[in-house]
């Protein structure tokens, strides 16, 4: 058989019919990226299985990694919450931008709105409606940070922290009422528990979800969690992972708080005025109760008549006018061994050791935990050079009181109230807290670009609770 016959057979089928021309299928880029892709898609989804089942990993990471891809792609349900912190010294929006994680539909907080405004609504017992105005001032901010479409499935709370518990109930409960007949008006989701005064042990357990939350430490073992010590206006948080007997046999301070992962029991303190200006104030006026002129041993005597501001009342303040302590200077700010006026920093210290020692005991537990600080820990801190403002940092217990001890030697008519704040929160620490000289504190106002507040707790609760 010729080559041309061989040729003219295999153009022929079964039947003696010419086979049809059939083209040649092409591969079209598109189909080779779609392919590409899901071989992506499918190594990311294995890679999070052996991630999730290895147990010296890390469980969110592999969580992680597939939600990253899953947001890029679309996959992704914004969930919003807004939430009002009216505290002692000032009012403050926080709008938080959540979504679920594609993966067990936790939830991710991709950004939140910071907003606020002074004075604190405890300020306007006596003009309630001016006080509501405040907050319609934030809650404007809070709809331009949120789209629209997403106003009517938006939970909105205002919690009122200790400068309202620390007001005659009615007056409370007035300003209260003003803040609901706003929510009336307010596009977004509210209703009769939406406006509150929030109890102490809430503060301190959504203070320690936000930092463990930010830290990525709910996802495991309770042991890796860190302690929160919250130093508000007019009280103070101590909360922890309950780990030990001690701990846990103090029913009346064990609480569950809520986690990606379920309940995890922590032991929570709530001091009432223990907060810095609560305390600021009972020192002031030691042995002058009802009095608005005060003069206060842990004031300079360069110091005279400092108005200060706290609970609805004016305080004007003096260091003593006579028999005032006297030191040499020591540091270029004066002339070498000129002498100066100076706070006496052991009568100071032991006025504030005396009034903190009448409220606060020691949690056992405390000193064995890290232990991150924040709010006016964070504040005075970085007011006096002991941390970088922009990032944070960790100093030790001795740190604070060697600052105010610094603080004291120095008449300073800018930061007047200095030596007494910082000396109240090294007594607060040591004496109160239990906590060893040496005890490191981790001071942070924000974590991963996220502000460290007990309202990311309570949007989180709001949401998933």
């Amino acid at each position: 058989m010729t080559n041309n016959e061989l040729r003219r057979r295999k153009h022929k089928d079964q039947n003696g019919r010419p086979a049809p021309n059939k083209k040649r299928k092409e591969i079209q880029p598109s189909s080779i990226h779609k392919s590409f892709f899901c071989l992506i898609i499918s190594g990311t989804v294995l890679t999070l299985f052996i991630l999730l089942y290895i147990d010296n990993i890390p469980w969110h990471l592999g969580h992680r990694a597939v939600d990253n891809l899953a947001k890029k792609l679309g996959y992704h349900k914004p969930v919003h919450a807004v939430v009002i912190d009216a505290g002692s010294t000032g009012s403050r929006v926080l709008a938080f931008t959540f979504h679920e994680s594609y993966f067990g539909g936790h939830l991710v907080l991709d950004k939140e709105l910071f907003k606020y405004t002074k004075p604190g609504l405890s300020s306007f017992a006596d003009n309630p409606k001016k006080g509501a105005e405040t907050i319609a001032n934030l809650l404007e901010e809070a709809k331009n940070e949120i789209p629209k479409e997403y106003w009517n499935k938006t939970p909105l709370i205002l919690k009122a922290t200790a400068g309202l518990r620390l007001l005659p109930p009615k007056k409370a409960e007035n300003l209260l009422n003003s803040v609901r007949e706003l929510f009336k008006k307010t596009p977004f989701l509210t209703n009769e528990d939406s406006v509150e005064i929030m109890d102490g042990t809430d503060e301190g357990i959504f203070s320690w979800f936000t930092v463990n939350f930010l830290l990525e430490r709910l996802h495991g073992n309770p042991a890796k969690t860190v302690a929160a010590l919250d130093l508000g206006g007019g009280s103070t948080q101590v909360t922890f992972s309950a780990l030990t007997p001690a701990s846990l046999s103090q029913k009346q301070y064990i609480h569950q708080a809520i986690s990606p992962r379920g309940f995890i029991p922590v032991y929570t303190h709530s001091y009432l005025g223990l907060g810095l200006m609560a305390a600021r104030k009972e020192v002031i006026t030691f042995d002058q109760s009802n009095q608005i002129n005060v003069t206060s041993d842990c004031i300079n005597h360069i110091i005279q008549s400092r108005k200060f501001h706290y609970g609805g009342t004016d305080y004007y303040v003096s260091g003593p006018k006579d028999n005032y302590p006297i030191s040499k200077a020591k540091d270029a700010t004066y002339r070498v061994g000129q002498e100066i006026p100076v706070v006496d920093f052991a009568t100071c210290s032991q006025i504030i050791i005396d009034y903190v020692m009448s409220k606060a005991t020691p949690p056992e537990e405390l000193p064995t935990k890290i232990i991150f600080a924040f709010s006016y820990y964070f504040d005075r801190a970085t007011e006096v050079g002991l941390i970088d403002e922009a990032t944070g940092g960790s100093i030790d217990v001795q740190g604070f009181k060697t600052a105010a001890e610094k603080s004291c030697a120095d008449p300073n008519a800018d930061q007047p109230f200095m030596c007494l704040d910082l000396t109240f929160i090294w007594v607060l620490l040591e004496k109160g807290f239990g906590l060893r000289r040496d005890t490191k504190i981790y001071l942070f106002k924000k974590i991963d670009g996220h502000e460290i507040s007990w309202a990311l707790g309570a949007a989180y609760n709001l949401l998933r609770g």
